[in-house]
Parts: structure tokens; C-alpha cells; sequence
């Protein structure tokens, strides 16, 4: 690898000599921002950065960014970027009137996806999901999780997690793998939920973790789905194998989700769009992330979780993408940026450090990524021209995403032949 310089940065964001475990609360507000610099990232890492007072004269590679703001890569703690094929024609049903609930009684929604993925072979899923990683890349992404739970049987979940770690093992960005056998309770086991959670229990969780295929443990804790008892129960069988919770609550309704998650010490507590006084204090008395995937709301139409309520309790906000076919089918984080300042009133540096330290805490890379600091990974991206910091959330139609760099090089997409 080589050395590569970026000299005359309008603005260094996250650019930081004290390691940042997280930001909570109103120090949300407050994003370091070194003005008139410069970045020099070496083998991978960043070796150093500073004022153009005392830029070095020399590297192997020197690129002048002047109008430029530079961001660390944006940490998206939340996808399900395996999939067999996109559910256009259930954003139909929804326009003519369906709710998500009444699709998915339908047999639609995530069951639509599991009987697609069932039939789909492992080197069609790779091929696709490597197609979308770089797409994702290209928007700014440097670090990411990637969810199984579109298979629902043993092989099928499998197959999804050998993908996600073939991913991990072409991937120049982290990638962070979690099982999520309890996605939905497939139809078979409509009439026997009990069966199903043996199933998730008893095989499925023995093979995942004896294969090393997954970093944690999810389940959809929510009205249709995981009640709090069948949630308690798979957690607390995760922990056994090493995996740890990363887990869906209260998107559809108040679950009870975030308390489960909360007793289990999970790592994050995902969607929240049903959140109340209750739910914010619980996340207070823990380490638990909350994490907000405004996306999902817009695109269902469903209500946005209280982003300044949580902050205002001194949370830890995290933002990520919730990039799956059904109701998030886009993994750009720039647009979810923007949506948390324009519909959860987040301001821009609030978002940003949501997008990036926070994030890279959800993921617990925060040693690695999430901000600018000597020695983390040196995964930057260069803004094009912007007259401001908040340019980039408020340009939300446009890709402001000029010049990406992975490990210190600057990066192409590098799809399959």
C-alpha cells in the first residue's frame, strides 16, 4: 500500500486526538471539524493529519481537495444486504391500500423473500449482495452489517451466512455477520410456533456458531412476529454460543422489544418507531444501543422514532440503513442523513455522528472506524464542492459523494466478471 496525502480540506470531519468510545445526548451536537487541512494515510491506517500550516511536502500519492469537505466512512449497523430478488410488486399492494402486517398475513413480506432465497443458488445471492456492497461503498459506506433471516430453514440460513462470509472475505470495508433465524415463523409452523423455536434453538444456532458463521444474534420482537418470551428465550441461547444480541424492536408496535433486548445486554435495539417514555428510560439504566433506520419509516409510511426525545435523555442515537427489499431497499446513508435532520429534526452534526462514530460503536469497530484518528482504518470519503457542512443533508436528492477511500487507496467499484 501506499501513502496518499489530501491537502487545502475545506473541513476534516470527526477528526479526533482523544479516542471517542461513542456520543451521547447533547454532545450529539458537537462534531470536530479541523478547518484548512490536511489527511496522510499510510498502509491502510491514517498517520496523521493537521493544519496546512504544517502539511508534509511529500507522499507517494498527494491530491488536492480544496472546497472539499473529508468525512471517515459512514457505519451502517443494520442491513439485510442478502436477497434473492427485490418486492417491487408489494410497494404496489401497499400504493393500492395493503398494509405491511396485512402483506405479510398474505404470505408477502419476508416469507415472499425466504421462498426466493430458498430457490436461489449461493453464487447467485454472492454475485448480487457483492453488486450491492460496492454500490454501498460508492455512496460513502466503510463498515456495514449484513442479517441472514430471509431462509428460515437450516440450510437456507446457512447458505445466507456463507455468503455474508465470503463477503467478509472479499470485502475491503468490515463487515459484521448476525444470525437471524427468527426472522418470521414460516408457514409450516404456523400451527406449531413451539416447533420452529426448537428449530432456531436446538439446530440452527448449534451449526451457526460451530461454523463460526456469525458475529451475533437477532430476532423481530414485534406484534406478528417474536413475542418478548420468544425473544428472551433465543437470546438467552445465543449468549450461550458466543453470539450477541443485536435485536428488531418496536417498529410495529410497543413490544416490549427494547426491554427484552435491554435484559439480554444487547449490543443495539434496532427501529424504535414506537417508542415512549418507558422504552427511553430503560435504554438510560444500559449500554445498549439505540439504533434508528428512518428509512424504513419512509418508505412504509409509518411513524419516525423520537430522535430528540432520545437525545434529550442523554442516548447514544445510531443511524443505519435497514437496506432489505421489502421496506428499506436502499443502503445510502447520505439520503437516511438527511432524512433524520428533515423528518426526526436531528441536527446535521447530530446525524453525522449518529452515521459514523455511533455506528461504528453498533458494530463495536469504534477502535477502528467512525472517526478520524491515528491508527484507525484510513476508509474516508471526499465530498464534491460544498459550501457548508450541512450541504450534504440538505442536497438530499443529490450525491455529494465525490472520491471514496478504502484502507488509504482510492477506491473503484470492483464488481464481478
Amino acid at each position: 500500500m501506499s501513502s496518499l496525502l489530501l491537502r487545502n480540506i475545506k473541513g476534516l470531519v470527526q477528526a479526533e486526538t482523544e479516542i471517542r468510545r461513542e456520543v451521547r445526548g447533547a454532545g450529539m451536537a458537537h462534531l470536530p471539524v479541523l478547518e484548512n487541512a490536511w489527511l496522510l494515510m499510510d498502509e491502510g491506517k491514517i498517520a496523521a493529519f493537521g493544519g496546512m500550516e504544517t502539511c508534509p511536502e511529500h507522499a507517494e500519492k498527494v491530491v488536492d481537495v480544496a472546497g472539499r469537505f473529508v468525512f471517515p466512512s459512514w457505519c451502517d449497523s443494520h442491513t439485510h444486504l442478502v436477497f434473492a430478488a427485490t418486492r417491487e410488486e408489494e410497494f404496489v399492494d401497499r400504493l393500492r391500500g395493503l398494509s405491511y402486517e396485512e402483506i405479510a398475513r398474505r404470505g408477502g413480506g419476508i416469507l415472499n423473500s425466504a421462498r426466493r432465497l430458498q430457490q436461489t443458488p449461493e453464487e447467485v445471492l454472492l454475485e448480487d449482495a457483492w453488486r450491492r456492497l460496492n454500490e454501498v461503498m460508492q455512496l460513502g459506506t466503510g463498515a456495514i452489517e449484513i442479517k441472514s433471516g430471509y431462509g428460515l430453514t437450516l440450510d437456507s440460513e446457512l447458505k445466507m451466512l456463507r455468503v455474508v462470509r465470503k463477503l467478509k472475505e472479499m470485502s475491503p470495508i468490515p463487515v459484521k455477520a448476525t444470525f437471524l433465524g427468527a426472522h418470521a415463523i414460516p408457514t409450516e409452523y404456523k400451527e406449531n410456533r413451539g416447533a420452529y423455536l426448537d428449530l432456531v434453538v436446538n439446530e440452527m444456532l448449534p451449526r451457526v456458531a460451530g461454523e463460526g458463521l456469525a458475529d451475533y444474534c437477532d430476532v423481530f420482537c414485534d406484534s406478528g412476529f417474536f413475542t418478548v418470551e420468544e425473544t428472551d428465550r433465543i437470546l438467552k441461547a445465543a449468549w450461550k454460543y458466543g453470539l450477541k444480541p443485536k435485536i428488531h424492536a418496536n417498529e410495529l408496535d410497543f413490544s416490549g422489544g427494547v426491554q427484552v433486548g435491554v435484559a439480554n445486554n444487547a449490543i443495539s435495539v434496532d427501529h424504535l418507531e414506537r417508542s415512549g417514555d418507558e422504552e427511553i428510560a430503560v435504554l438510560q439504566k444500559s449500554q445498549t444501543m439505540p439504533t434508528l433506520l428512518p428509512s424504513c419509516a419512509f418508505f412504509l409510511g409509518i411513524p419516525y422514532p423520537p430522535a430528540r426525545k432520545m437525545m434529550e435523555a442523554g442516548l447514544p442515537v445510531v443511524l443505519a440503513s435497514d437496506y432489505n427489499p421489502g421496506s428499506s431497499p436502499s443502503g445510502n446513508m447520505n439520503f437516511v442523513v438527511s432524512l433524520a435532520c428533515i423528518q426526526m429534526k436531528m441536527l446535521p452534526e447530530e446525524a453525522i455522528n449518529a452515521a459514523t462514530l455511533n455506528g461504528a460503536r453498533a458494530l463495536e469497530l469504534e477502535n477502528e472506524c467512525g472517526t478520524l484518528a491515528v491508527g484507525k482504518r484510513a476508509n474516508v470519503f471526499v465530498s464534491k464542492p460544498m459550501a457548508s457542512l450541512a450541504q450534504l443533508p440538505y442536497s438530499f436528492g443529490s450525491n455529494l459523494v465525490e472520491t471514496v477511500v478504502i484502507q488509504g487507496e482510492m477506491w473503484k467499484n470492483n464488481l464481478m466478471q
